[in-house]
């Protein structure tokens, strides 16, 4: 039976990492189960071409008993490929046994706000998810910002892509001042009571950290950290130590009260 996570408690801590080959793939699955993560979730961009196919990706999702999460986005590191060529290799990893799939919120017509409103790209997300929930796996569609949003523009953004079909909508953000990161966590708090869908709702920049620490707690239903600071892929995601330790002595979250 193909793993989900929607059949766990929310939130669900999520192992994020990229890598060359299978063998970094499992060995970072292997770190991040270790460490207590419930999910692992795969950025493709950075995997070698020659392992891009169902075989390679099914030794990865076999190697840990958790539900696997796979993302392709427009930065390939080895070769120019386009929106058609990288659903396509998301697609295998749905034939391997991959739980969920990310599909990008302006896929088939990059847009401002990584959001189309154009209703033939619109058309053609909507059939790929069905696609790919035909095939089993789960949906997250999701935009990634370089800016910062309101509680109202973030929460009619994800109404629109909820339209379109997902088990999940995410949005990341920017949060730049201390303004800024009040509205990201009275944003999430909205999220919670107004979205029928499970949501992610994420932040980066320098005062993104107390809403990532925070943010799980108050609705986001997956969040990610990373099992280890990897000099290839950055060092902008807490770990999973560091996320576990904070919410496992938190003793609150919004679904309990």
């Amino acid at each position: 039976m193909r793993r989900s996570f929607l059949n766990k408690p929310q939130p669900v801590l999520t192992g994020i990492m990229a890598g060359q080959t299978p063998q970094e793939l499992i060995a970072e699955a292997k770190n991040s189960e270790f460490a207590g993560a419930q999910g692992i979730a795969i950025d493709l961009s950075d995997l070698k071409p020659e392992f891009r196919n169902s075989e390679s990706l099914k030794s990865v999702i076999d190697s840990v008993c958790l539900p696997f999460m796979f993302f392709f986005y427009r930065n390939d590191k080895w070769k120019e490929s386009g929106d058609e060529a990288r659903q396509e290799v998301l697609l295998a990893a749905v034939d391997a046994g991959a739980s969920m799939i990310d599909v990008m919120g302006d896929l088939y017509d990059p847009s401002p706000m990584e959001i189309t409103h154009n209703p033939t790209a619109i058309d053609k997300q909507k059939r790929l998810i069905d696609q790919i929930h035909a095939k089993g796996a789960e949906v997250v569609i999701s935009s990634h910002l370089s800016c910062s949003r309101t509680t109202q523009q973030v929460l009619e953004h994800l109404r629109e892509l909820e339209s379109r079909g997902p088990d999940v909508v995410k949005i990341v953000t920017c949060v730049n001042t201390d303004e800024e990161l009040a509205e990201a966590l009275r944003t999430t708090l909205v999220l919670k009571r107004e979205l029928k869908t499970p949501f992610i709702h994420l932040c980066n920049g320098p005062y993104s950290r107390p809403h990532r620490f925070i943010g799980p707690a108050l609705g986001t239903a997956i969040f990610f950290a990373v099992p280890r600071y990897e000099p290839r892929y950055g060092m902008i995601q807490p770990t999973i130590q560091a996320m576990k330790t904070v919410l496992d002595n938190l003793h609150w979250n919004i679904n309990e009260v």
